[in-house]
């Protein structure tokens, strides 16, 4: 075949590539969401958690080492990592938060549930004109079930359309719909038809109602035919879905683990997270780990012991590639950070020698120390500072520290990096 052919071909087939696998989008992912009963959000919420996780801090680990000592953070980095616990709690304690009519509210009568749909679509509106919500906000509904369909998609008409109308035909920047206990593609597709009618009677840009998949049933990992259900699941969304969450617990009590056993890091958990990463990779659909359900309540010696949980499943989550999990508890946000900032701090010296040297050999494998180098490696390693960074886990003049331009960082490519290199 001519090469002028193959190459035509390879275009096209490239080009479709493209199409099904956007890619990430580079926008920023939140490292948690933090869950609450709808009826109880308040604007100022957001504010409050972050207090209440301040004195939980101050009260049950003063200072760094005692910190440090019950998570087992290295005492290298113990004081950092606390002072940007302590910062991050005084400026933006909550990143991501789900106003709950699903497990965290429970079932009521109708009316009870029509008003705080509307009472708490008054409540993020007034957050949103006064600048107090997270970066991110959104509300998940109840299961598109035979018994509960019906009530689940009257409250997110209802609550969409109150909030709209309360805020000038305006949503709060990264909302979201989530769509809970799914077991098949028909659910979500009536979640988006649904979207679909809400933005043309409410004049919203088409596509401005975005949906999370609740990832916590069998049926939502594989087919009957044994088949990945997750790409028909996301494919029913019509491009509206950004994320897929994993539900820890209602996915292990299906699949018959008992309660004593029901964690974040079984086995099977990890069994159907992976079947995610493989099956929405380069999708653009974020993934995020579920909840540690231990609560940091009670005497210290208490709190500590469900920290380290806390502390470990998060690390775990990281270690596999899972950036973003559940918080239930403001006792947790101060163990959430300090996962995550401790998991980018404690690598960081080593990966910005790999990557430094590698860019500076351009195109050629590198060997640093005992660990070898190869163009895949290089994307991985700026995948570590571009993931750091989005978390707040590193400053932008740290991830200089490898030679990199905030220009190299935004292309996202470490291919174009190395072609701007050749080129100077």
């Amino acid at each position: 075949m001519a090469r002028k052919t193959v190459i035509r071909l390879l275009s096209a087939a490239n080009r479709r590539i493209a199409a099904v696998y956007p890619g990430d989008s580079g926008d920023r992912q939140p490292v948690h969401t933090v869950y609450g009963g709808a009826h109880l959000f308040r604007a100022d919420t957001a504010q409050k958690l972050g207090s209440l996780a301040r004195r939980a801090l101050a009260e049950h680990a003063p200072d760094s080492r005692t910190f440090a000592g019950v998570l087992g953070i290295d005492a290298s980095l113990a004081d950092g990592v606390y002072a940007r616990v302590q910062d991050k709690l005084s400026r933006e304690p909550v990143e991501d938060f789900r106003l709950d009519f699903e497990d965290g509210y429970g079932n009521r009568p109708d009316a009870e549930e029509d008003g705080h749909a509307h009472s708490a679509a008054a409540q993020v509106a007034a957050g949103f004109a006064a600048g107090t919500l997270p970066p991110f906000i959104g509300i998940r509904i109840k299961p598109l079930s035979k018994e509960l369909h019906a009530r689940s998609l009257r409250t997110l008409e209802l609550f969409v359309t109150a909030l709209v109308r309360a805020t000038g035909r305006r949503l709060p920047p990264g909302f979201v719909v989530t769509v809970p206990k799914l077991m098949s593609p028909a659910h979500v597709e009536a979640v988006a038809r649904t979207c679909d009618d809400l933005e043309r009677r409410l004049r919203l840009g088409r596509g401005s109602l975005r949906l999370e998949l609740m990832i916590e049933t069998p049926q939502s990992i594989l087919d009957a035919d044994g088949t990945s259900a997750l790409g028909p699941l996301v494919a029913a969304g019509r491009r509206r879905v950004t994320a897929a969450h994993f539900g820890t617990y209602d996915y292990t009590a299906l699949t018959g683990i008992t309660a004593a056993w029901q964690h974040m890091r079984h086995p099977v958990c990890d069994f159907a997270k992976h079947m995610m990463q493989v099956s929405l990779a380069q999708t653009g659909v974020r993934l995020s780990d579920g909840a540690t359900n231990v609560l940091p309540i009670g005497p210290r010696d208490a709190v500590h012991h469900a920290w380290k949980q806390h502390f470990d499943d998060v690390t775990h989550s990281l270690v596999n590639g899972f950036y973003q999990g559940w918080d239930l508890h403001p006792a947790q946000l101060p163990t959430r950070y300090a996962a995550v900032f401790a998991f980018f701090l404690s690598s960081r010296q080593a990966a910005t020698a790999r990557l430094r040297n590698f860019v500076e050999r351009a195109a050629q494998a590198t060997l640093v120390g005992d660990v070898f180098d190869d163009a895949a490696t290089g994307q991985g390693l700026l995948n570590y500072f571009l993931r750091g960074m989005n978390s707040g886990a590193l400053t932008i003049e740290e991830a200089r520290e490898t030679g990199l331009t905030l220009e190299d960082f935004q292309s996202r490519s470490f291919l174009k990096i190395l072609e701007s290199r050749r080129r100077r």
